[in-house]
C-alpha cells in the first residue's frame, strides 16, 4: 500500500497533467444545474427527452473496463453512477479522466440519462471537468478511522463516511427548529442577548474569563442564555421572549457535560411555574414525536415514555427517603458524613454544594418522566419562594433517565429579597465556591423598577443527546479537541 507521501506526490503530478491539458484543477465556479437527487427523481423524463444535464460531486469509487469506466458520484443529496464511454467522451477526455481522476476528487459531469445493461440509472457524460483535485484519499467507510479521537477530530470525514452521523446532525437541526416553531406559534418573541458579560448570571457554573481591551476590563463568556437580560425585557413590557444560543462553562467533561453547547431559555410574563410545567411537558412530547417519531425512549440504561404520567417528586422528601437526611434540619458535617458513607464524590464543602451532591446521588434512581419540585431557596437563588414556606421555592426540574433535563421556576421579582439572595451568593464566592452565582446589582435595579410575575424555563443540547442516546460530545458538529502538534 502506498504511503500518504507517495499518494500526495502522485496527485500533485496529476495536477500538473491537468494544467498541461488546459484544465483548471481548482476552478471557482461549477456549471451544475441539478442535484443528483432531483436528476434521479426525474430520470425517466430526462431519458425520454435526451436533454443534457450537469451534475457534480465527490468521486467515491472508480472502475475501468477498457473503453468504458464507471464511478460513483456523491453530492449533498445522494449517489449516482456515472457511465463513461470513450466513444461518447472522445479519446482525449476519456484518457485524461483515466490518468488524472482519483477517488475523493470533486468532478462535474454533463451528459444524458441512460440505464446500463443491468438497468442501473446512470448519467452518460459527453464532457467532464475537474472541480477540486484532492491530495488525500477519503476513507471508504466509517471503519477507516482508527480510533474515536481521530473520528471526532476529522468530523467532516466522519459525516461523509457515516450516514448515521449526518442523520444525527440533521435531527439536531430539526430539534431546534421544532423548538423555535413551538414557541413562536405561542407568540414568544425570539431575542438575542449578550454572550460577553461583565457578570455571569442565570446559572451556577464556572465561567470562561477574557479581557475587553477597549473598555480595559475583565469579561466572561455567558453561562446561561441571557436569563437576567430576558427578565429585564419583562420590565420593558415584552411579555414572552426566548433565545436559542451557545453557552460556555469552564468545567469538566463527561458523557453529559461539555464546555460549549446550545441552550434554550424562555420567559413568560403573568404565568406561574405551574403554567410552565404544562408548557414544558407539551414541548417535550412535541419534540419527541416530530423529531424522533416516538415518545418511548431507552437511554443510559433507563426506559421512559413521555406520554406516561409525569409524577411530581418532592426534593426534600426524596432525599430523606433515599438517605435518611432531612436537608432543612441537618448540618454540613452530617451531610458530609452521609456522602462519604455513600461513596459520593463531591466538590466544595459549602452547604449548597453538599445538598446538591446528595440530590445528585438520589436522582440516579429516577427514570421519569417526573417533575422535581420544592427546591430549597439556597440552591435556587433566582426562584420565587413558596408563599407558605420561605425555605422552599416555586421551581421544577424535569427528570429523565436519572438526570435533570430542564429547569423552570416562578421568577423572583422582589428586589429586596433578590438583593439578599445575591449577598448570600457573594458569601459563597468569598469562601471559594467557584460555581456560586455572581451578583448582578444592575439586575436588582431593574427589579426595583418592577417586572410582572414571570415564569422562566430552559433546557439544553443535553436533552437532545439523551433522546438520541448519544454522549453529548457526539452530538456536537465539531467538538473541541486538543490541537495536534504535527497537524
Amino acid at each position: 500500500m502506498a504511503s500518504l507521501e507517495e499518494i500526495k506526490k502522485d496527485r500533485l503530478e496529476k495536477i500538473s497533467a491537468l494544467k498541461d491539458a488546459g484544465m483548471d484543477p481548482y476552478p471557482a465556479v461549477s456549471n451544475r444545474d441539478i442535484s443528483i437527487d432531483d436528476f434521479l427523481n426525474d430520470f425517466e423524463v430526462f431519458e425520454k427527452s435526451g436533454e443534457e444535464k450537469t451534475i457534480a460531486g465527490r468521486i467515491r469509487s472508480i472502475r475501468t473496463h477498457g473503453a468504458i469506466a464507471f464511478c460513483d458520484l456523491l453530492d449533498g443529496s445522494t449517489t449516482i453512477q456515472i457511465y463513461l464511454k470513450k466513444d461518447v467522451l472522445g479519446e482525449d477526455l476519456f484518457s485524461l479522466f483515466e490518468k488524472t481522476v482519483d477517488e475523493s476528487d470533486f468532478v462535474e459531469f454533463t451528459g444524458k440519462a441512460e440505464k446500463t445493461e443491468r438497468g442501473i440509472e446512470s448519467l452518460t457524460p459527453s464532457k467532464w471537468r475537474m472541480l477540486t483535485k484532492s491530495l488525500r484519499p477519503v476513507p471508504k467507510d466509517y471503519y477507516g478511522f482508527k480510533d474515536e479521537e481521530e473520528r471526532l477530530r476529522k468530523r467532516y470525514l466522519d459525516i461523509l463516511t457515516n450516514p448515521e452521523v449526518r442523520e444525527l446532525l440533521e435531527k439536531k437541526s430539526k430539534f431546534w427548529r421544532v423548538t423555535r416553531n413551538f414557541l413562536e406559534s405561542r407568540n414568544f418573541l425570539e431575542v438575542e442577548t449578550p454572550t460577553l458579560e461583565v457578570t455571569t448570571g442565570g446559572a451556577e457554573a464556572t465561567p470562561f474569563e477574557t479581557y475587553h481591551r477597549d473598555f480595559d476590563l475583565n469579561a466572561y463568556l455567558r453561562i446561561s442564555v441571557g436569563e437576567l437580560w430576558q427578565k429585564k425585557l419583562m420590565a420593558s413590557g415584552i411579555e414572552k421572549t426566548f433565545e436559542i444560543g451557545r453557552v460556555y462553562r469552564n468545567e469538566g467533561s463527561s458523557p453529559e457535560h461539555v464546555q460549549e453547547f446550545t441552550n434554550m431559555e424562555c420567559y413568560w410574563a403573568y404565568a406561574s411555574f405551574r403554567d410552565g410545567m404544562d408548557l414544558a411537558k407539551e414541548l417535550y412530547i412535541t419534540l419527541a414525536k416530530e423529531v424522533f417519531g416516538k415518545t418511548k425512549f431507552s437511554t443510559r440504561g433507563y426506559t421512559f415514555d413521555l406520554s406516561d404520567e409525569w409524577k411530581e417528586i418532592d426534593y426534600r422528601s426524596e432525599i430523606e427517603k433515599e438517605t435518611g437526611i432531612d436537608i432543612l434540619e441537618a448540618d454540613s458535617k452530617t451531610i458530609e458524613n452521609k456522602l462519604s458513607e455513600l461513596n459520593v464524590h463531591y466538590d466544595g464543602k459549602t452547604y449548597e454544594r453538599l445538598v446538591d451532591s446528595l440530590w445528585k446521588y438520589c436522582r440516579k434512581k429516577i427514570s421519569g418522566p417526573a417533575f422535581l419540585v420544592n427546591h430549597p431557596s439556597l440552591v435556587s437563588p433566582l426562584s420565587k419562594a413558596h408563599k407558605d414556606n420561605q425555605e422552599l421555592t416555586e421551581r421544577f426540574q424535569i427528570i429523565l433517565a436519572g438526570s435533570e433535563l430542564g429547569n423552570g421556576f416562578s421568577e423572583l421579582n422582589d428586589p429586596e429579597e433578590q438583593r439578599e439572595r445575591f449577598e448570600a451568593q457573594q458569601k459563597l464566592i468569598d469562601r471559594g465556591d467557584d460555581e456560586a452565582m455572581m451578583p448582578d446589582w444592575e439586575f436588582v435595579e431593574a427589579l426595583e423598577y418592577g417586572i410582572p410575575p414571570t415564569f422562566g424555563f430552559g433546557f439544553g443540547e443535553r436533552l437532545f443527546a439523551f433522546l438520541a442516546d448519544r454522549p453529548i460530545r457526539e452530538v456536537a458538529t465539531f467538538p473541541l479537541m486538543k490541537p495536534q502538534s504535527n497537524a
